[in-house]
């Protein structure tokens, strides 16, 4: 396997941006150069490490503490530590209900979390209530001041009804000034509206806009808006506010003081439905492996999204070649696609094709360029020839597929 580049993104534009507090502690230091006189120059600054205190102040540390008592300069990379937002007693609550698709916040459920913050503002806290295990580890970085996490079977698989009691237990305790879920099709829709049912709230939907105490929200097929006061109860819509992401916040963990009573559910779970993803279409797919001028071997690409279970997906190079069809080609001259996993194999990274893989949640690019693009795009990103990295990935999806069938027998 080749090597792997991280990127953090958020470092990054930091970094580009003068005007940010911290950016100067993502830049790098000389420590010595040679002179055009052969002579080696020393940057009599760099001894002086300096940090970010927790008001976004750089401090500069002349005791040698930060280099471990050695008088030696670090050269790792530059940690930033954001200032802890903790609010001890809030004045009020704005609870938020993230879908946590797959366990995890989606690019939804930040932007939600986003308007909560400014919801709250100073003397608020945000409450986070999340059914079920997950697997985020992030909920500071997403502006969480409170997170109640409710476990047990009867929150697992479709279970509405249990979950709205368990948000009316939350009602009964905190009494949020405002209720905020994603207005999306993964649940957060229909969650909001039959909680909006059980309090008897007028709910505010598809709201892409809060601000000086009105909401604003799409109607009429997405052709006009509608502004009203804001009410408790908010199905906000994707973009409608900016994540949180210059504080770190506490994420208390809390509880519920009373027992949520159990219910017998009347519709039964039968779990997922096995669908064809190449039936799939792209504009709805979740996992999107797309294929570029840089595949060579296009059965192993194939073979590579079957064992994947990826919905085929091509740039416009590769569909105007005849390698895949029109119905398949990705970007602002094709398909605009929301996948939360993006995989682009191949694909140098043309505008109109990064256009169309904006709204993603996470995109992986395996290329030959480390300087295209595509890389500077990518969440993550693989330098290497593109036909080895697709037969280790089936390699490694077969085993894996393998010892868990031995491990259920």
């Amino acid at each position: 396997m080749s090597d792997i580049i991280r990127r953090d993104p958020r470092a990054e534009r930091i970094a580009r941006n003068r005007l940010h507090p911290l950016h100067a502690a993502l830049q790098p230091q000389q420590i010595q150069w040679m002179g055009p006189n052969g002579i080696v120059r020393k940057n009599p600054h760099a001894a002086a490490a300096g940090f970010i205190g927790p008001a976004g102040i750089k401090r500069i540390d002349r005791s040698g503490a930060q280099q471990g008592g050695s008088g030696k300069r670090q050269t790792g990379s530059a940690q930033v530590q954001l200032p802890l937002h903790v609010v001890e007693q809030p004045a009020f609550i704005i609870a938020v209900v993230p879908d946590m698709v797959g366990g995890r916040l989606s690019s939804h459920d930040k932007d939600l979390l986003g308007l909560a913050h400014q919801l709250a503002g100073k003397d608020g806290a945000v409450l986070a209530v999340v059914f079920g295990e997950h697997k985020e580890s992030a909920f500071d970085n997403a502006g969480v001041d409170r997170l109640l996490q409710l476990e047990g079977d009867e929150y697992s698989g479709y279970s509405p009804e249990q979950r709205v009691l368990a948000l009316r237990a939350v009602e009964n305790q905190f009494g949020p000034r405002h209720w905020l879920l994603p207005d999306s099709r993964t649940g957060g829709g229909e969650l909001g509206r039959r909680l909006a049912s059980g309090l008897g709230e007028r709910p505010a939907t598809r709201v892409w806009q809060v601000k000086d105490g009105q909401s604003t929200g799409r109607a009429g097929a997405g052709r006009e808006d509608i502004a009203r006061a804001a009410p408790r109860l908010i199905l906000a819509a994707a973009e409608c506010a900016e994540p949180v992401s210059e504080t770190r916040h506490e994420a208390r963990q809390v509880e519920l003081s009373a027992q949520v009573p159990r219910n017998l559910p009347r519709i039964e779970d039968l779990g997922s439905v096995a669908v064809d993803p190449a039936q799939i279409p792209m504009a709805e797919s979740e996992f999107i492996l797309s294929g570029g001028n840089g595949v060579k071997d296009w059965e192993l690409f194939h073979r590579a999204a079957v064992a994947l279970g990826a919905t085929e997906g091509a740039s416009r190079v590769a569909v105007d070649d005849g390698y895949m069809p029109r119905a398949r080609q990705v970007g602002a001259t094709g398909t605009w696609v929301t996948a939360r996993v993006y995989v682009a194999v191949g694909i140098s990274g043309a505008i109109q094709h990064l256009q169309g893989i904006g709204a993603c949640d996470k995109v992986v690019a395996i290329n030959l360029d480390p300087g295209c693009d595509m890389i500077k795009r990518a969440d993550m990103a693989v330098i290497g020839d593109s036909a080895a990295i697709l037969q280790a990935l089936i390699e490694r999806v077969e085993a894996h597929r393998n010892g868990a069938k031995r491990d259920a027998a």
